[in-house]
């Protein structure tokens, strides 16, 4: 496979999924197709696998190694259009798994080109959905130093912030930040002490990300669809790596898995009330052999819920 990269947490993912020949699927975030070749193993001729990534390159890829499997479709989405996929597939409400592995791929990170690594020198885009015009690079030449500051600490919990964006702001009026490893070295120096085993722009370039792509509101929105698109019985699996992701996740499930939300002192009563998912299992971490074999792996996490009969 082209580009080839290793899944991550892939047998506890088939497990949670708990694949079902017949049964119909959709992997929200393509990749460059890991998990999806092993659905695609463990389907039958009447199971269906429905694809959906907003990276030009992954959908390209899903065409050439998928593209003549009738059990196989590919939309160019993001994967916040969930529920507008499975009803353009007449899935809406047959769906036994969905499965959102959420963040950077490897092959982003390992292209150059694509800006999101601070390791690699290229220009400073990260859009991981390049029909979008704004790069990174525009946005921090627009942004307001309070802007910038905000968004560092907001999604990259970074505690440095305010020394960053002032000096991202007093570098771009002598000359524009255009290069990763322009940015990354601006960062490294303005941060006066450094984590241990953690390059100073990893916070920086994670925020940036996940700004530009409007990451954390698709991830709410695409759970939310969850709801509509699964089946009773259908099962929601969510990889994050970071602790927003994490903590969007954990919350939507919790609070879809407990009957009772009525506001105290109303005077109805939930009784009958049915909670419309769910828990499955306890949060699911790599183990070291696989953080050893991909180190990318090590902050991984692996959270399920199961839909539940209205």
């Amino acid at each position: 496979m082209e580009n080839e990269h290793v899944p991550v947490l892939l047998n506890e993912t088939l497990e949670a999924l708990s694949v079902k020949p017949d049964g119909v699927y959709i992997d929200g975030t393509f990749g460059r197709g890991g998990h999806s070749a092993k659905i695609l193993e463990q389907l039958g001729t009447d199971g269906r696998l429905i694809g959906i990534d907003r990276d030009a390159a992954a959908v390209a890829c899903a065409q050439q190694c998928f593209g003549d499997d009738p059990r196989f479709q590919m939309f160019h989405k993001g994967f916040e259009a969930l529920a507008e996929v499975a009803a353009e597939a007449g899935k809406t409400g047959k769906v036994d798994g969905i499965l959102l592995d959420l963040g950077v791929s490897s092959p982003q990170l390992d292209e150059d080109e694509r800006g999101f690594s601070f390791m690699r020198d290229g220009p400073l885009d990260m859009r991981m959905d390049q029909r979008e015009s704004m790069t990174a690079a525009d946005w921090l030449a627009t942004a307001s130093q309070e802007e910038i500051r905000d968004v560092l600490r907001r999604y990259g919990e970074e505690r440095f912030a305010g020394r960053i964006a002032t000096a991202i702001v007093t570098q771009r009026d002598e000359q524009p930040i255009v290069t990763t490893l322009q940015l990354a070295q601006l960062v490294e120096a303005s941060v006066p002490r450094k984590e241990k085993g953690k390059h100073p722009a990893t916070r920086t370039f994670q925020a940036l990300r996940i700004k530009l792509n409007r990451e954390l509101e698709q991830v709410e929105s695409a759970l939310q669809q969850s709801l509509e698109v699964l089946k009773p019985g259908g099962r929601l699996v969510v990889i994050s790596f970071h602790s927003l992701e994490d903590r969007l996740v954990k919350r939507f499930m919790r609070y879809q898995s407990t009957a009772d939300h009525l506001p105290k002192g109303l005077p109805v009563s939930s009784e009958g009330m049915h909670a419309p998912m769910r828990l499955v299992g306890k949060p699911v971490a790599p183990g070291e052999e696989e953080i050893n074999r991909n180190p990318r792996a090590r902050s991984s996490r692996l959270r399920v819920a199961e839909r539940l009969a209205a």
